[in-house]
């Protein structure tokens, strides 16, 4: 009962910090809340008992990830941000909700016809779990299911997104200076 009662409450913080951070309009408070998302995941990690992957979340994506933005969003200039605000009225809004309920719909659709919720009900926990050597020979290897390569392809992309970045923000800094 009590598992369940701390589920709720991630729960909870999960949705709300999701919510606003995609609804409020000062891109700091936005990457705050977004940090709160990744520490409620790594919660429900803690939760599951899966403490690699909740140390791995806290450490990589609520420390890592969620610093390189906040970087990202300090070596941007202010009026460069204040020209991203933009509300969103009328006809926006209609499309953007009936874009989001073909997308539901669409998963629904393909959990529906793959069977996934008649699984889930069938399902005995104890027989499907995967043992944590297989989880981190998996996370480990450049075998044919292992993550190392696609793991380091994001990280040399990540890292040309942050150049090209800081190149972008020299050229303007010199055109400001030239003015």
């Amino acid at each position: 009962m009590a598992k369940l009662i701390i589920f709720a409450i991630l729960a909870v913080v999960i949705l709300g910090s999701a919510v606003f951070c995609v609804s409020t309009k000062r891109i700091m408070r936005a990457a705050t809340a977004l940090l709160f998302v990744l520490f409620g995941v790594a919660g429900l990690y803690f939760l599951l008992d899966y403490t690699f992957l909740g140390a791995a979340q806290i450490s990589i994506y609520a420390g890592g990830i969620t610093v390189m933005y906040i970087f990202a969003i300090q070596l941007v200039s202010k009026r460069t941000l204040q020209g991203l605000s933009e509300r969103w009225l009328g006809k926006r809004t209609l499309l953007a909700g009936i874009i989001a309920l073909i997308g539901a719909g669409t998963v629904l659709g393909v959990f529906v016809k793959n069977k996934v919720f008649a699984e889930l009900v069938s399902i005995n926990a104890t027989s499907t779990e995967v043992p944590m050597q297989v989880i981190g020979k998996n996370l480990m290897s450049a075998d044919k299911y292992g993550y190392v390569l696609p793991f380091e392809f994001i990280s040399v992309f990540l890292l040309a997104c942050i150049i090209g970045g800081l190149v972008i923000l020299n050229n303007r800094n010199k055109e400001e200076v030239e003015k």
